[in-house]
């Protein structure tokens, strides 16, 4: 399957230590199987940072991937135990707290997540809300967290697009 990855810059290697802690599925590398959503990304992410939009696209062996020894999990819909985990990764220190999948894959959260996040600790929501929320505004559209070295093993980079 396709997968693609939006950005402000060409990435020829997948470093994982660059990765941002504090996102849906925790510090790791993030693609979505809507290359839209990708483009969108790229171009946000070059507004805010510079440089130039560019997609890139990867061929991800999930039936492998399935078959091998890795941990995965799959949310395939918005669900209470899906927004439980986006929140443990939200909100708290994900630098101290590493989950423990090599691949997570699941819906894409709203880009107002922090604040739900606040509104919810601090009691001014309850989690039902929480969970509504922080759904994609656009609909539900699948995110693939690849976490270790040995998940993007199932990852081959195929191509670049700039926009």
């Amino acid at each position: 399957m396709l997968l693609y990855h939006g950005s402000n810059v060409q990435i020829s290697k997948i470093d994982l230590s660059k990765s941002k802690p504090n996102k849906d599925f925790g510090s790791g590398f993030y693609l979505s199987d809507d290359f839209e959503q990708a483009k969108e990304m790229a171009k946000f992410k070059s507004e805010v940072f510079g440089g130039i939009p560019t997609v890139m696209e990867y061929e991800f062996d999930e039936s492998s991937a399935e078959k091998s020894a890795l941990k995965i999990l799959k949310f395939s819909e918005y669900s209470k135990e899906w927004a439980e985990f986006v929140f443990k990764n939200r909100a708290f220190d994900s630098s101290e707290i590493k989950n423990e999948y090599d691949i997570v894959i699941g819906p894409i959260a709203n880009d107002k997540v922090g604040a739900q996040i606040r509104r919810l600790i601090e009691n001014d929501i309850d989690f039902d809300t929480f969970l509504r929320r922080i759904k994609y505004m656009k609909g539900l559209t699948l995110q693939y967290f690849f976490g270790t070295e040995k998940a993007l093993s199932f990852l081959k980079f195929k191509r670049s697009v700039s926009q």
